[in-house]
């Protein structure tokens, strides 16, 4: 997008921050409930328990008889909202004044009284999981000791959590035969007994899928994370579903642990599946500021020959960027995210800095190194006939090369914690049919870290560096480096950074370095604003390195497909100000 002069980059700012900070109005109730003599959660505890019942005040007017009832009953509802935190002698006393027409004050006073506190507490566990060292360290570390406050909300959640997590392990039996908080009539002292008996330790029995008929059955076993004879686990029946889910293959999963039907402590496991659409065609249109206005049609086959294959294909035209790219993925017969992949991606792109037309084949080999780890051997052939500052020409490379990646995020759509990080090693030389020989490796990684008060710190870099055994102006712009756009320096348009010739035309670098700092503060449930600094360059000499430098605000909306991020971005260390819009979809990895 053009640059922004000062004065209509402020003025967008200064709009979104008035969206944002537009107050919600609220209508007065006729019935105002006051509580004094509790504080803290005790306080918002017995204001839940004195909401006013539906229908008490109808049409802005108050049902007087209806109030005064309530407000007998208020003392009673007090004393049981008060006894999770250790108050058992509480003293409620209530008074209704009318404040105006039809408005009324529910005044409740409330004297909690001394707080019951613990004598003595007996915590253990009997049967074949005594010894497992996940429920020891519970029992361990139960949170009420002798002389603390009795607070039932906090024994009744370590209570659940000990039992969950027995039969979280497998001991499916699990259960109390004492579970009793004892109170002396009008004492002040309590006594807790809990005693877990863990039952024997089950195991995995036979898994048996239904639906899904028009997969192989070997395809569909794929995605089943236990073998029969394994210590049965929650956990593996919830990385079951997500395998099934994550396949975009079945639009319902259903995993039941089928107990009753089980002999000798082994748990039969019943998979049941709907098929989701083998086929889809997707339109899409939109606008990104690398881009400009694009149109899409994505076309897509889950189940190509019934055998699980996946092919993939997108044709796009935008007003810099226009081709066709398809992917035919071979799932491998053991490792659920290992494959066999082929890439075909033909292209034309028209930029400030030059024109390519590019033909590209990849063959992909993927393999599975554990939870968020992906090795990738690969081999790519490319033709690209290209412009850059007048010069036209044209390469043909073939790169073998290994990707390594790694991520962790707790969720895609909109993280709060993890990290990714991609290292890419690729090389060419003209024994293997290239016009020249290159040696070339690519990082890039981005990290998430949550802060106090909903604010959270987006890292992000990215480095390039290359060894060329002929002058750079022979090599096409996809081995060169540029800097510049959305996901680079924002301030500056795409693709519009690197090295100049004498002309003073861009012409692109043989290493990069760029790097983003952001600081984001969480909106309500779906928004997020944000400040950040970018900068970066790419260049031809380490001992010449001029880092061109943005920074401003961003605009996040997060929907279920992805982020909408627009962000403001102002040049720093240019002698005028320079002012850009940059729009993005999605979480970028």
């Amino acid at each position: 997008m053009p640059p922004l002069s000062p004065r209509k980059g402020w003025l967008l700012a200064m709009l979104i921050a008035l969206s944002l900070a537009a107050p919600a109005l609220a209508l007065a109730d006729p019935v105002e409930v006051e509580v004094n003599g509790v504080t803290d959660d005790a306080l918002k505890n017995v204001e839940q328990a004195l909401i006013l019942p539906y229908g008490l005040v109808r049409e802005g007017k108050v049902d007087r008889l209806w109030l005064d009832r309530f407000a007998k009953q208020a003392g009673e509802k007090v004393r049981l909202a008060l006894e999770p935190f250790g108050y058992y002698h509480s003293q409620v006393s209530t008074d209704i004044r009318e404040t105006g027409k039809e408005e009324y004050r529910l005044r409740v006073d409330v004297v909690p009284g001394p707080a019951v506190r613990i004598t003595a507490v007996t915590v253990a566990v009997t049967g074949a999981g005594k010894d497992q060292r996940e429920i020891e360290e519970l029992v361990r570390t139960f949170p009420l000791h002798p002389g603390d406050i009795l607070l039932q909300t906090l024994y009744e959640r370590e209570k659940s959590a000990l039992k969950a997590r027995a039969v979280g392990l497998g001991y499916l039996d699990a259960d109390f035969t004492r579970h009793e908080i004892r109170i002396a009539p009008g004492e002040v002292t309590a006594t807790i007994t809990l005693v877990l008996e863990t039952g024997e330790r089950y195991r995995f029995g036979e898994a048996t899928i239904e639906g899904g008929t028009e997969f192989p059955e070997p395809y569909l076993r794929r995605f089943i994370a236990f073998q029969r004879g394994e210590l049965f686990s929650f956990a593996k029946i919830g990385e079951t579903q997500l395998n099934f889910s994550n396949s975009e293959r079945f639009k319902e999963v259903l995993i039941t642990p089928e107990k009753e039907k089980g002999k000798n402590h082994e748990v039969p496991v019943l998979v049941k599946l709907v098929s989701a659409p083998r086929r889809s065609i997707r339109p899409g249109i939109g606008y990104g500021t690398d881009t400009g206005g694009r149109f899409s049609v994505h076309y897509r086959d889950l189940n190509l020959f019934h055998r699980g294959q996946d092919f993939d294909s997108t044709l796009y035209a935008a007003q810099n960027l226009q081709g066709f790219a398809a992917r035919y993925t071979i799932p491998s017969a053991r490792d659920i995210k290992g494959s066999k992949a082929f890439l075909l991606n033909l292209q034309q792109e028209d930029v400030t800095s030059y024109v390519s037309q590019l033909a590209a084949l990849e063959f992909d080999y993927n393999h599975s190194l554990g939870k968020g780890e992906l090795a990738t051997p690969y081999i790519r052939l490319q033709e690209e006939r290209y412009t850059i500052a007048g010069v036209t020409s044209g390469s043909r490379l073939v790169l073998p090369g290994f990707r390594f990646t790694r991520e962790r995020f707790d969720n895609l759509i909109r993280p709060t914690t993890g990290y990714r990080y991609a290292l890419d090693l690729r090389g060419a030389h003209p024994y293997f049919g290239s016009d020249s020989a290159l040696v070339q490796f690519i990082a890039d990684g981005n990290a998430v870290l949550p802060l106090p008060w909903r604010l959270s710190l987006h890292v992000k870099s990215r480095v390039g560096l290359s060894m060329l055994a002929d002058p750079l102006a022979d090599f096409p712009p996809s081995i060169r480096f540029f800097a510049g756009g959305d996901q680079s320096v924002r301030g500056y348009s795409y693709q519009s950074l690197g090295p100049k010739n004498a002309q003073g035309e861009v012409v692109g670098g043989r290493d990069l370095v760029t790097g983003t700092v952001e600081l984001e503060r969480a909106l309500f449930e779906k928004w997020g604003v944000s400040l950040f600094h970018d900068a970066g360059n790419a260049f031809n000499d380490f001992t010449n390195v001029r880092l061109a430098q943005g920074a401003g605000i961003g605009l996040h909306y997060y929907t279920p497909v992805g982020g909408l991020n627009l962000s403001l971005a102002k040049r720093l260390g240019t002698s005028r100000d320079v002012y850009y819009i940059h729009f993005t979809v999605g979480f970028q990895l």
